[in-house]
């Protein structure tokens, strides 16, 4: 049966209803069409996720996510999504949204790269941008 489960490094979500936001995850997988074994989210600082970055990227800069996809070829997903919640607090500020839409953002985000759904050429990002919308507006209307 497919997991999904919040961790938190050194910053913790605050969110109203946990329970409801892992279950919508599950259903996006569903809605993909993406079989899902098993999803962890670890919320962190800034500085946390700018030494995974270094660690495993070799990228010196701050983000707001990093997804690992862990399974083997052609197994369900397992992956590791790390969130940098002191990041989506100044995203939300500098895009001028409120802080629920872009955590939602950002934790469709990660799922959606597990999806197979790219974010570096022009055309890919309009997509991701898409599928991002679509689910937050999903998610806002249960």
């Amino acid at each position: 049966m497919a997991s999904v489960k919040f961790n938190y490094a050194d910053r913790k979500l605050s969110f109203s209803d946990k329970t409801k936001l892992k279950s919508f995850v599950l259903s996006l997988f569903e809605k993909e069409n993406i079989e899902l074994s098993e999803l962890n989210y670890i919320f962190c600082s800034d500085d946390y996720l700018l030494q995974i970055n270094k660690d495993h990227l070799n990228h010196d800069y701050y983000t707001d996510i990093i997804t690992f996809s862990l399974q083997e070829e052609g197994e369900p997903i397992m992956g590791e999504i790390y969130i940098s919640l002191d990041r989506i607090k100044d995203n939300a500020f500098s895009q001028k949204t409120n802080l629920l839409n872009e955590t939602l953002r950002v934790i469709f985000h990660g799922c959606l790269h597990l999806c197979g759904y790219l974010d570096k050429k022009r055309k890919d990002i309009k997509l991701m941008r898409e599928r991002e919308d679509y689910y937050i507006n999903l998610f806002l209307s249960l």
